[in-house]
């Protein structure tokens, strides 16, 4: 009975996952974890080449991968997945860093998970990446180009951290900030953003 006190998704066919890791205990690790969680896991592979075949494929509505694989690592098989469509990718790696963050974003990915990956990690970091997703499906209809939808998510997420830091509020909230101030002053979110980024510049 303890399954029906997890926290699951609403529907498993919108809950659908695909994981790449190398490592096998770490995989069966998170497919257990997922599955607890109410996830449905449609495939685990073992390195980045079969996660784009795997994702092109059976069309998953999450992916979850680690960085470091064999054949094609993690970032760029992201990169490889999200030039064909966008779908919610969390990387998982054993070293955070801002370059790592910054290649993550470029390729796609909507959330990251540094090694080791714990149970309590794993559903905060979904819920992230899902929401995350759903702001870059707010901001891509504002521009029609994935490539141009990408660039804007960049500098909204850098627009995102100034405001969290500069006005002490949640990341949700500094999203909603931005669209506010992009429906008030009839701007792109991306015009609002880079105004953000070069004013915090100077000061």
């Amino acid at each position: 009975m303890a399954m029906k006190a997890q926290a699951t998704p609403a529907s498993k066919e919108n809950n659908r996952v695909l994981i790449a890791e190398d490592n096998p205990k770490t995989r069966l690790f998170l497919k257990n974890q997922l599955e607890l969680l109410g996830y449905d896991v449609i495939c685990a592979v073992s390195n980045g080449q079969a996660a784009v075949e795997k994702v092109a494929e059976m069309k998953p509505n999450l992916v979850i991968m680690d960085v470091k694989m064999p054949e094609m690592d993690g970032i760029d098989a992201a990169r490889e997945i999200t030039s064909k469509g966008p779908v919610p990718i969390i990387l998982i790696t054993g070293l955070s860093s801002d370059e790592i963050a910054i290649k993550a974003i470029e390729a796609g990915v909507f959330a990251y998970l540094v090694k080791p990956v714990t149970k309590k990690q794993l559903e905060p970091a979904i819920k992230l990446a899902m929401a995350r997703y759903s702001e870059f499906k707010s901001l891509k209809v504002e521009v029609d180009d994935l490539k141009d939808a990408i660039e804007t998510r960049k500098l909204v997420e850098r627009a995102k951290g100034i405001l969290m830091k500069r006005c002490n509020i949640s990341e949700e909230e500094a999203f909603k900030l931005l669209q506010s101030h992009s429906q008030k002053e009839n701007k792109k979110m991306r015009e609002i953003a880079d105004n953000i980024i070069t004013a915090s510049k100077l000061i």
